[in-house]
């Protein structure tokens, strides 16, 4: 069954683990302060710390108690939701001040045309918002690769290591699990993505990672390449 649709990961699969590691996140954990004492009573700001002040039980009022929740989070590498939209508006900022560029590996790009010319959907699936993905792939080092993808997908789907939140990916698609490829450098992504029935592929970045990839390929049943260059799509 030819795969018409691609969904990939980004950290540690179409871009390094330590820009986001080492740039991203010590930039959030600076600037979360300073960026809510700012804009705490724009709408979007406010709205997001209401429903963050009704899934922590901090008041309202308590701005800085909300700040040192977040900057907690962010420390523990937290997934919440609320913490990743406040985070896409202030990398916002910085990507628009030109303050750094999102890193991609140099094999993805030409990959990426390349599965688009052949007719075949491309979307992202991470953590982050999407609106900090958009932000991620307008201000790569590769220039904007918006383009090459046709939708996002966040925490918003569900657990990443859940079956259900792949299934719900593929409705959102529109396409039988089975037409749809999964690109993850996270096992357990991998094997959720699977047991939906989706196909997988786990890349394995020797930069990224100390796991051995002929000892992994011999314990898995996911395909295992290095680089985009080397996925089988059909």
């Amino acid at each position: 069954m030819k795969i018409a649709a691609i969904v990939m990961d980004i950290e540690g699969t179409t871009s390094g683990i330590g820009f986001v590691q080492n740039v991203l996140y010590p930039y959030s954990l600076k600037h979360i302060g300073p960026f809510l004492r700012e804009h705490r009573e724009e709408r979007d700001v406010a709205r997001v710390l209401v429903r963050l002040s009704d899934s922590t039980g901090i008041p309202l009022h308590d701005l800085e108690g909300m700040i040192r929740q977040l900057q907690q989070w962010i420390r523990d590498d937290e997934k919440d939701p609320e913490l990743k939209t406040l985070q896409g508006m202030i990398w916002e900022k910085a990507y628009k001040q030109g303050l750094f560029q999102a890193h991609v590996y140099p094999d993805v790009p030409e990959v990426l045309q390349h599965w688009q010319q052949e007719e075949r959907n491309l979307y992202v699936f991470s953590y982050g918002s999407v609106k900090a993905q958009q932000l991620f792939f307008r201000y790569s080092d590769h220039g904007d690769m918006r383009l090459l993808f046709s939708g996002y997908f966040d925490s918003s789907m569900g657990p990443r290591h859940d079956l259900d939140t792949y299934s719900r990916i593929a409705s959102s698609i529109a396409l039988p699990a089975q037409r749809i490829l999964f690109i993850s450098d996270d096992r357990q992504e991998l094997d959720a993505a699977a047991a939906a029935g989706m196909r997988t592929t786990w890349v394995i970045r020797p930069q990224d990672t100390s796991l051995d990839v002929e000892r992994v390929r011999l314990k898995t049943s996911h395909p295992v390449v290095t680089s985009f260059e080397q996925v089988q799509v059909d």
